[in-house]
């Protein structure tokens, strides 16, 4: 069953293979469209190529880690007002505080339960998106 809200283009950017499938497979079902991204650097030049309307990434990954994702995100007008979900394995106070203080838009801790990731994306795309469900469907 979907939550309220309108279905949208995803980029999941997540280094472990089984948690990308998972989250991949639960996000299709509802009917988002879901491109997915190994690490960083594939992730950039997906958003590059096709911006996503919001982007779940890990921030524990090699190469380029999810905090230096989120601040190039945030410094470039073309890529500062995608909304960011965090999935991570950090529930740390120092992290919660850095990741808000790059404006990231929501922070599930692992293991994430489907109904909490669901409702994370549709509030997030509300506050990006708000007249998304205004628009007419043709």
């Amino acid at each position: 069953t979907r939550l309220g809200g309108s279905l949208a283009k995803l980029l999941i950017i997540e280094d472990d293979v089984t948690m990308l499938d998972l989250l991949r497979v639960h996000l299709k079902a509802v009917g988002h469209t879901v491109r997915v991204a190994s690490d960083a650097a594939d992730g950039i030049r997906y958003i590059l190529a096709d911006k996503p309307d919001l982007i779940l990434s890990d921030i524990a990954m090699p190469y380029l880690d999810g905090m230096e994702l989120l601040r190039a995100l945030r410094s470039d007008a073309t890529t500062m007002r995608i909304p960011v979900i965090f999935l991570t394995g950090r529930d740390d106070d120092d992290t919660l505080v850095k990741a808000r203080q790059l404006g990231v838009d929501d922070f599930l801790t692992k293991p994430i339960q489907v109904e909490d990731l669901l409702s994370a994306i549709d509030k997030a795309l509300k506050r990006s998106r708000p007249n998304a469900d205004l628009r007419p469907l043709n």
